[in-house]
């Protein structure tokens, strides 16, 4: 789950982690009322989208940057006309782009330097790590592809957590020097809420040290662990729905995992790992997987109803490959399930049924005497196949 700027300030602020002040506004007018309230001069204006590269995003009225500097509340009522409710297409939207909704004004502060800092789970130390740069303000990917030794990484042992000789490490390291103390009191609150919250990532792209010697979190990227969400009901209640496929936001009220993809093969399939192998194994005969779905170890008629509709809602979608294996499941209520999700949808497409495991034998009874146009397939190859060749 990822959130908004101005939502990560307020967790900023809940957490101690020192940032510009601002407000969100929805309107050019509730923009002009937020610029007031800050009493300054010197005012950034933002649009709010789940995506990053927005200073240099353009919007299709042809109005460009994301992230505009502006010197009175009339313009920043004015530049907030410009953006809400238009779309911005930056590097990581694509060309669809996303509509911007709410803007967030903040006050502009006067930057000597910029660093990258992050907090994320790395998975192959099983533990957090912090990483960090002096090349702030740039794309981190572009660093550790040009200049991988401005990079540090530091590992923090989950049980000990952020010890002191770590931050002094990572100040002397980054060259914080008068302001060493604020920056490590920023590392420790950060850190209390990557973990308090349960966060997966937390970026922050720069953390500036400004000309009067303050350093700020300037910008702000989040990640939770959506499994966790159940212990914070206040962060679930930040989700966007509206920036999020609504396919996924379909799927996951129907206990579904869904992502889609760019191919014209959907896959309808019981596990993480044999979904990732079912599209591998259309690609390796010329085909192109058109989503992830992962439907889990038990799923009933309900869900496989609603993923034959997800999958139907693609118009790229020319042809359907599911591929089941019965372990904790019983092939024949797939088998079943699968019978009435395609007569209820309506189902022209080319759809291929791989079926393996528990009760298999009576599920393909089932397939056979069920009148729906299908093909049946005996292994995960002789499906691909059959599913690449059906839509082409």
């Amino acid at each position: 789950m990822n959130i908004h700027e101005y939502q990560a300030k307020e967790l900023f602020d809940k957490f101690g982690v020192p940032s510009p002040r601002g407000r969100a506004a929805a309107t050019p007018q509730e923009a002009y009322a937020a610029a007031q309230w800050l009493e300054v001069n010197h005012l950034v204006v933002k649009a709010q989208v789940h995506a990053g590269g927005r200073g240099k995003g353009v919007f299709k009225n042809g109005f460009k940057g994301g992230v505009q500097l502006v010197n009175s509340p009339e313009a920043a009522r004015e530049v907030a006309a410009k953006m809400l409710g238009e779309v911005l297409v930056t590097k990581q939207t694509g060309e669809a782009g996303r509509l911007v909704r709410k803007v967030m004004v903040t006050e502009s502060v006067s930057i000597e330097r910029e660093i990258y800092l992050a907090i994320l789970m790395d998975r192959e130390l099983r533990r957090p790590v912090l990483i960090a740069s002096t090349e702030g303000g740039m794309d981190i990917e572009e660093v550790a592809a040009k200049t991988p030794e401005k990079i540090i990484r530091e590992a923090v042992h989950p049980l000990a957590g952020l010890q002191a000789y770590q931050v002094r490490k990572l100040c002397d390291t980054l060259g914080f020097d008068p302001t060493a103390r604020q920056f490590g009191r920023l590392l420790h609150a950060l850190y209390k809420l990557f973990i308090d919250c349960d966060c997966s990532m937390v970026e922050i792209n720069p953390v500036v040290v400004t000309t009067d010697d303050h350093v700020y979190a300037l910008d702000a990227k989040f990640n939770f662990d959506d499994n966790a969400l159940f212990r914070h009901p206040e962060i679930a209640a930040m989700r966007d729905p509206e920036e999020e496929d609504p396919r996924e936001v379909t799927a996951a009220e129907f206990g579904l995992n869904f992502i889609g993809l760019s191919g014209n093969i959907a896959c309808l399939v019981n596990g993480a790992g044999l979904a990732m192998a079912t599209m591998d194994i259309i690609k390796s005969y010329g085909g192109e997987p058109a989503n992830f779905l992962d439907v889990g170890g038990g799923a009933t008629r309900d869900q496989v109803v609603a993923a034959f509709k997800i999958i139907l809602g693609d118009p790229n979608v020319k042809g359907i490959l599911v591929n089941i294996f019965g372990g904790i499941m019983d092939c024949d209520v797939i088998a079943s399930a699968i019978v009435e999700a395609t007569r209820e949808v309506g189902l022209t497409l080319p759809l291929v049924v791989r079926l393996e495991g528990n009760n298999v034998e009576t599920a393909r009874q089932t397939l056979a005497h069920s009148a729906v146009a299908l093909i049946t397939a005996s292994t995960m190859a002789d499906a691909a196949r059959k599913i690449v060749a059906a839509v082409k």
